[in-house]
């Protein structure tokens, strides 16, 4: 596989230069069991020095799962069902708008994720397609979560006494079904984000996350996940495990 990593390899040298701090975390969703996917996104976070963040569907969540990941990882709450509840028309979201059910779903998932994974897990809460209702945010933090984790540059390191830390970077091609998005357009769009926070555009402190789905990876997304990754930590960004940092998180 062929990148230009020139431009962002330039950036990041800016970043140095201006002795700016830039830490780099990884998000991947939907885990439910072991697998070889699974196994393989481990060995790769193991070489890389920079530990997986698994978004675990709670309800769907093997109790095998938390013995598998051991340390490898950190276990965080990926809404309940992963169930689609958004109105016809609407784009697709568990917890995207207001329901009757839904903060006694996420107690529900906060109870049995804590069950399961014990200290492993970071009682972050990730809502499935990354939507969620401000009148569901708001209740989040009484049940016991104490973080939020969507996509997109947050606009405040706080929300409804949560900490949000997001995801900026996707490697997939969702619209066309799956596959790698075409490698300059995923480079273009971290540079873009990282040239917004140098320029103070942006919160600078919120760590770029990266954001994965090991269960519908191919190999060109693998390669290029490996790939990016590695740039991004030669060029200097701090490898984050927030579960260590949970009483200071970014």
């Amino acid at each position: 596989m062929k990148v230009d990593w020139g431009p962002l390899r330039a950036e990041l040298a800016l970043w140095r230069a201006e002795r700016l701090s830039l830490g780099l975390w990884w998000r991947d969703d939907d885990a439910t069991a072991p697998s070889v996917a699974l196994d393989r996104l481990l060995a790769l976070g193991a070489a890389l020095g920079l530990p997986p963040h698994l978004a675990v569907i709670p309800q769907a969540a093997e109790p095998v799962l938390a013995q598998h990941l051991g340390r490898e990882a950190v276990a965080l709450v990926h809404g309940w069902a992963h169930q689609n509840y958004a109105p016809e028309g609407a784009k697709k979201a568990e917890f995207g708008h207001p329901r009757d059910e839904a903060l006694q779903e996420a107690q529900k998932a906060l109870a049995r994720m804590t069950a399961l994974f014990g200290a492993s897990l970071l009682p972050m809460f990730v809502p499935p397609w990354n939507r969620i209702a401000p009148d569901i945010t708001a209740g989040l933090s009484h049940l016991g979560y104490t973080a939020l984790s969507t996509y997109t540059p947050r606009g405040a390191r706080e929300v409804a006494g949560l900490v949000q830390i997001n995801t900026h970077v996707d490697p997939i091609h969702w619209k066309a079904g799956g596959g790698l998005l075409a490698p300059e357009t995923v480079v273009n769009s971290a540079l873009a984000t990282l040239i917004a926070r140098r320029k103070g555009a942006q919160d600078t402190a919120e760590p770029l996350g990266f954001l994965t789905h090991h269960l519908v990876h191919d190999e060109e997304i693998w390669t290029f996940t490996r790939m990016f990754l590695s740039e991004m930590l030669d060029a200097g960004a701090l490898p984050l495990n927030l579960l260590e940092r949970k009483d200071d998180l970014p």
